[in-house]
């Protein structure tokens, strides 16, 4: 329980800070008019065409920051996915099928993510792109290794080493 905890915090504490730094990274935005066409997906959203700085949306820094200086938002991502599986874990640890089904819906979130991104022409839309794709396929075979332990353990084939 100890060791959960400490994971969950220092975790939280990265996912924090590496927020903080993606986010003031991203504000540099403001100061480039010509990225604001490009840039700016939620702002187009809310009000229309941007025309001054203090119409961009604070989730516009994100993707701004993703897509020029891509190293906290990559970090964002990946202390955020491995929270999700921290608490995935804590939660159906007794249930692996479950935490195996709920490892298989993380991953298509991640492939859907990934195919969100997937005509970014910037590097760090790249670079995310490769973090998610890569991260999908680690979450389809970690749940796919322990579906099967689950199976082999529970079939009636499998011998009992203590007879």
């Amino acid at each position: 329980m100890l060791r959960f905890f400490i994971q969950f915090g220092m975790t939280i504490i990265l996912l924090f800070l590496s927020t903080i730094v993606a986010w003031y990274e991203g504000s540099a935005i403001i100061e480039n008019p010509w990225e604001w066409k490009y840039s700016t997906p939620f702002s187009q959203l809310l009000h229309g065409e941007v025309h001054r700085g203090s119409d961009i949306s604070q989730l516009d820094y994100f993707i701004y920051a993703i897509k020029y200086q891509p190293t906290y938002p990559v970090i964002m991502t990946i202390s955020s996915l491995y929270l999700l599986i921290l608490i995935g874990y804590y939660f159906l640890k007794e249930r692996h099928k479950w935490f195996s089904s709920y490892l298989f819906i993380l991953s298509g979130g991640l492939f859907f993510l990934s195919y969100l991104i997937c005509n970014s022409p910037t590097i760090g839309g790249k670079i995310l792109l490769f973090v998610l794709l890569v991260s999908g396929f680690l979450c389809i075979g970690c749940a796919a290794i322990i579906y099967f332990q689950v199976i082999n353990r529970n079939s009636p084939n499998s011998k009992d080493i203590t007879n």
